[in-house]
């Protein structure tokens, strides 16, 4: 695969769009909806359920036109790290970019260790005798696998991508399918009394669980970001694949949840006893087409699941090279391989931090590890991307934008009261976990040990304050918009 000449000993430009589509769907799709339909249908107690992902949808396209507009614009690798250290440098010096990569290698990790969890969950429909300890070191192993099968050029990851994306393609059409042949419209649309009681109190309860759960569900749509040193005409592709992934995954999750709820009574997924409420897709094989269908299936999800946590590791490794590099993060992260150049420190950190995250999840619950990771990130990349946006703007009008956002300054409104609802209710839906208070801590910890760290690199606020404008000499290939 031909690609732009690379830098000296940096990436190589290899991706394009369709291997750039397919690696962010198969990361935002997983093992996402399969474990989260019972969670959404819990949080509204119905099949009205739905709502959930068509709001997790909405919220989604307006934060990816924002991610779509930054990298077209600066497409290096780190995303986020590259977006904030260009807004941010003006006021607070290398603060911004140093924190969101301080969070983001708590936070992409996590993300992935819930993939393993529901890998782990539907494997136990396969192997009901497993235990939680044959469950732990099947999950431990998959990690292992995944960083092994990652240490290696970004030439061979598109292609094992690439097939990664048919297999996932393949599980959801078998189960919307199946959910088409026995779909019972009396079973999917018949909902509880005040089910839509927007003056209910237990509605935006349920509406603002839904959107976490929705959201976490839709996050990867933004994975080609992380990359973008690695795609091909980024100025094109980056904005067409993160559109067209969230589109594609849109109509997948409500043919899914949908479907399902056809064919499962939604009390099943809502019952611990039941197998419908931890392996709803395997459950929906095994009454419509019986269970040697059942268990076809079930591993074609397994395979999806994979393949999430593959990709996901594979940009998520890529956020602290670039800091490291400017000297924004500790330096031995810097290092790419010497022959298949891909960053090895990030790729062995993050697969340790997953490994850890998933024997978290194991032992506590997959709602409370979705809190806890979507609080962290909210503040430090979310909300702080959407003020990167408008600053970018007003600092730097020169500034090549080859997509520029459509109906801009609406989609970034949209996206901040997304997710604002998403930070506030945060601990109201899950007491005693207090996934805000832990965000804020790990926040505090991080402007400690950039306090440190800029004390030890003689940076702002103890050296001189730099400004460093990059992109405007280089700009990228033009393009219409997405």
């Amino acid at each position: 695969m031909s690609g732009t000449p690379p830098e000296p000993g940096g990436f190589v430009r290899r991706i394009g769009l369709f291997q750039a589509t397919a690696i962010n769907m198969s990361q935002m799709c997983g093992i996402g909806p399969f474990v989260t339909i019972p969670l959404m249908v819990a949080a509204f107690g119905g099949p009205q359920a739905v709502i959930g992902f068509l709001a997790g949808a909405v919220l989604a396209l307006a934060d990816g036109l924002i991610w779509a507009e930054l990298g077209a614009a600066m497409p290096g690798s780190g995303g986020s790290y590259v977006y904030l250290r260009q807004a941010f440098q003006y006021r607070s010096g290398r603060l911004m970019p140093f924190l969101f990569v301080w969070t983001a290698m708590l936070f992409i990790p996590l993300i992935m260790s819930t993939g393993v969890v529901g890998f782990v969950q539907y494997l136990g429909y396969l192997a009901p005798d497993l235990g939680k300890t044959g469950g732990d070191l099947v999950g431990l192993g998959v990690i292992a696998l995944v960083v092994l099968l990652l240490w290696r050029g970004i030439e061979h990851i598109a292609r094992i991508t690439a097939v990664m994306w048919v297999v996932m393609i393949a599980s959801v059409t078998l189960v919307i399918v199946a959910c088409a042949t026995h779909f019972s419209a009396d079973r999917a649309f018949t909902y509880p009394s005040g089910a839509f009681e927007l003056t209910s109190n237990h509605f935006w309860l349920g509406f603002a669980a839904g959107l976490t759960i929705g959201i976490y569900d839709y996050l990867g749509y933004n994975t080609t970001a992380y990359m973008g040193a690695e795609i091909k005409d980024p100025g094109r592709t980056l904005p067409r694949s993160v559109v067209y992934s969230i589109l594609g995954i849109m109509a997948i999750y409500l043919l899914l949840q949908i479907g399902t709820l056809g064919v499962i009574d939604w009390q099943r997924m809502t019952d611990p006893g039941d197998i419908a409420s931890t392996s709803v897709a395997s459950a929906v094989l095994e009454k419509t087409w019986g269970k040697g269908a059942a268990d076809v299936v079930t591993v074609l999800i397994l395979v999806t699941a994979f393949a999430s946590v593959f990709t996901g590791l594979l940009g998520g490794s890529r956020v602290p090279y670039d800091a490291a590099r400017d000297r924004v993060f500790f330096r031995p992260y810097a290092r790419l391989h010497p022959r298949h150049r891909f960053p090895t420190l990030g790729l062995a950190t993050m697969g340790v931090i997953t490994a850890v995250g998933f024997l978290i999840g194991r032992h506590t619950d997959l709602a409370t590890l979705i809190q806890l990771l979507t609080t962290v990130m909210v503040l430090v990349q979310a909300l702080a991307q959407i003020v990167a946006l408008t600053v970018l703007r007003r600092r730097r009008p020169e500034l090549p934008r080859p997509y520029r956002m459509w109906l801009y300054p609406l989609p970034s409104l949209v996206a901040l009261v997304g997710w604002l609802v998403i930070y506030g209710y945060a601990d109201r839906n899950s007491p005693g976990r207090h996934p805000i208070e832990w965000s804020l801590a790990w926040l505090a910890l991080g402007c400690v040990a950039f306090v440190v760290w800029a004390r030890f690199e003689k940076v702002w606020p103890f050296g001189p304050h730099e400004i460093r404008e990059e992109y405007a000499a280089d700009p990228v290939p033009d393009a219409a918009g997405a």
